[in-house]
C-alpha cells in the first residue's frame, strides 16, 4: 500500500473535511501518497483528481462541506447519459477500475452515506481494496452508534427551536420546525427533546391531527397559549403517505420528501383557529462548523481507515460501537436504515416530559 484516493459522495455535512484532514495526516505518518477524487465517484470516471498533502489539509477541522465537492448522483454502475430528452444508463464501474489501475492507486476511502457505500461494496465485489467512512446527519446508518454531522444538524435544529419559542410566546402561536432526516426520525427526536418541543413528530409514529390538537388544547387549559412542534420530513399521518416534495431522476435517492408541516400546519389552523407558522430548516442542517463533538468523530473515523486499508480489512466501514471505533464488513452497513423503535427507551423517556408524538 503507496498510493491511497479519498472521495466524498451523497450530501454534504459538517465534519467531512475533519476526515479528509485526519486521513492525510494519518498517511503521511506511514509514507503514503494521498490523492483526492472530486466530485464522488464521478471523478473516478472522469479523471478529476488533486493531490493532498499536508499543506492542503491544513485548517480544515473547523470547515463545514468538502473541498473535494461531492455528488448523490453520478455511481459508476448505473451512470446517466442523456441522448436528447432521455437518459440511458451504462455500466462504468470496469472504465473505474481500469482507471486507478492506471493511475497506480492501491485503495480508496469512501465517505459516505448508504448510497455511497454500497457503491464501495459493489466495487469491493469487483476486487477493489476500499474502506468506508460513514457519513449522513439523518444518523440511519446501521452497524456504527452514530455518523459523524448528526450532532452538527442537531445543534443547529435547537438553536433554531431556542429562537423559535421566544416568538411562538409572544404571539400566542403554534411554531411548526420542520427538519431533515429523510426515513427516520433522529434528528426531530433528539432536537425536539433538547429544544423542549410539545409535540414530535417523526416517520417512524404515523400522526393523526387530531391527537396532535389534543396536545394543543392540553396546553391552553394550562395556560400555555403558545405551541412547538418538531416535523421530520417523512413524517406521515396514519394511513397516508409521505410527502413528496419533487423527484430527482437519476439520483440514489429520486424522492426528496419535505413540506408535510405545512400540511399539518393547515389542519391545525383550520380546526383550532390558532395562528400557526411553519419553518422549514432546509440545507442550514447542512452547513456551517462541525460541532466539537463531529470533529472527534470524524478525525477518529479517518485515522482508523487508513490503518483498515494499510491492515487489509478491505470491504468494511469504520464504525463507533460504544466508545471503541471498529471496523465492520460494508454488507453490514449498507441496505438496511436504521430507523427509531417506536418503543425505544429515548421515545418512552420523551413521553415522559410530557411531550406527544400525534399518535
Amino acid at each position: 500500500m503507496k498510493h491511497i484516493a479519498v472521495l466524498t459522495g451523497g450530501g454534504d455535512c459538517p465534519g467531512l473535511n475533519a476526515v479528509i484532514r485526519a486521513v492525510v495526516r494519518t498517511a503521511s505518518g506511514y509514507g503514503l501518497k494521498v490523492t483526492g477524487v472530486r466530485d464522488g465517484f464521478k471523478g473516478l470516471i472522469h479523471g478529476h483528481l488533486t493531490p493532498l498533502d499536508l499543506a492542503s489539509a491544513s485548517g480544515l477541522l473547523h470547515r463545514g462541506g468538502t473541498i473535494l465537492g461531492t455528488t448523490n448522483r453520478d455511481n459508476p454502475f448505473r451512470y446517466a447519459v442523456k441522448e436528447g430528452d432521455e437518459l440511458r444508463y451504462i455500466d462504468m464501474s470496469g472504465q473505474v477500475m481500469a482507471n486507478l489501475k492506471h493511475w497506480e492507486i492501491d485503495g480508496l476511502i469512501v465517505i459516505g452515506g448508504d448510497g455511497s457505500l454500497s457503491i464501495a461494496r459493489d466495487f469491493h465485489r469487483l476486487g477493489l481494496p476500499v474502506v468506508g467512512v460513514p457519513k449522513t446527519i439523518d444518523n440511519d446508518l446501521s452497524a456504527t452508534d452514530v455518523t459523524f454531522g448528526f450532532d452538527s444538524a442537531v445543534t443547529t435544529a435547537v438553536e433554531a427551536l431556542d429562537k423559535l419559542h421566544t416568538t411562538a410566546e409572544s404571539h400566542h402561536r403554534v411554531m411548526l420546525l420542520e427538519v431533515m432526516g429523510r426515513y427516520a426520525g433522529w434528528i426531530a427526536l433528539h432536537a425536539g427533546i433538547a429544544g423542549g418541543a410539545d409535540v414530535i413528530v417523526i416517520p417512524e409514529i404515523p400522526y393523526t391531527t387530531a391527537k396532535i390538537i389534543e396536545a394543543i388544547n392540553r396546553r391552553l387549559a394550562s395556560g400555555k397559549r403558545f405551541s412547538i412542534i418538531v416535523v421530520a420530513e417523512g413524517a406521515k399521518p396514519v394511513g397516508g403517505d409521505y410527502t413528496v416534495q419533487r423527484i430527482v431522476p437519476g439520483s440514489h435517492e429520486q424522492l426528496r420528501l419535505g413540506g408535510v408541516s405545512h400540511r399539518i400546519a393547515a389542519e391545525i389552523e383550520e380546526q383550532t383557529g390558532l395562528e400557526t407558522r411553519v419553518t422549514i430548516l432546509g440545507h442550514l442542517q447542512r452547513g456551517g462548523s462541525p460541532t466539537p463533538r463531529d470533529r472527534l468523530l470524524a478525525s477518529r473515523f479517518g485515522v482508523h481507515a487508513v490503518k483498515m486499508l494499510i491492515s487489509g480489512e478491505f470491504g468494511r466501514m469504520a464504525a463507533l460501537h460504544g466508545g471503541d471505533i471498529v471496523s465492520v464488513p460494508l454488507e453490514e452497513a449498507t441496505g438496511k436504515l436504521k430507523t427509531v423503535p417506536p418503543d425505544c427507551r429515548l421515545v418512552a423517556e420523551a413521553r415522559c416530559l410530557d411531550i406527544s408524538f400525534g399518535d
